[in-house]
């Protein structure tokens, strides 16, 4: 099911990871963070200022920088979405683990 959501995308993932910090989160059943990641791979960044948002619109066109979201889950709650400038990895993370 989680291929199925992810097949028509704005960019390739590469490899997928999480920090422990957002496992734990979803192990406990406080989080599912597939929603926010087929968003960051449709190019829909969240939570960001324009100038943020324009950033990321350039690094997708050009290639030459990492692709950055963020996604308020709660008002004590976000979910940052990374991936690299390569698009070799996309990284799931809380902000308190950057």
């Amino acid at each position: 099911m989680a291929l199925a959501l992810l097949s028509s995308t704005q960019f390739q993932a590469g490899q997928l990871v999480m920090t422990q910090g957002v496992n734990d989160l979803v192990q406990q059943g406080r989080i599912e963070p597939l929603s926010c990641l087929r968003r960051h791979l449709n190019a829909d960044w969240g939570d960001l200022g324009d100038s943020d948002w324009q950033s990321n619109d350039t690094a997708l066109r050009t290639g030459q920088d990492r692709l950055f979201s963020s996604y308020e889950l709660s008002p004590i709650l976000t979910l940052w979405i990374i991936t690299e400038w390569d698009r070799s990895v996309t990284t799931l993370l809380l902000p308190s683990e950057y």
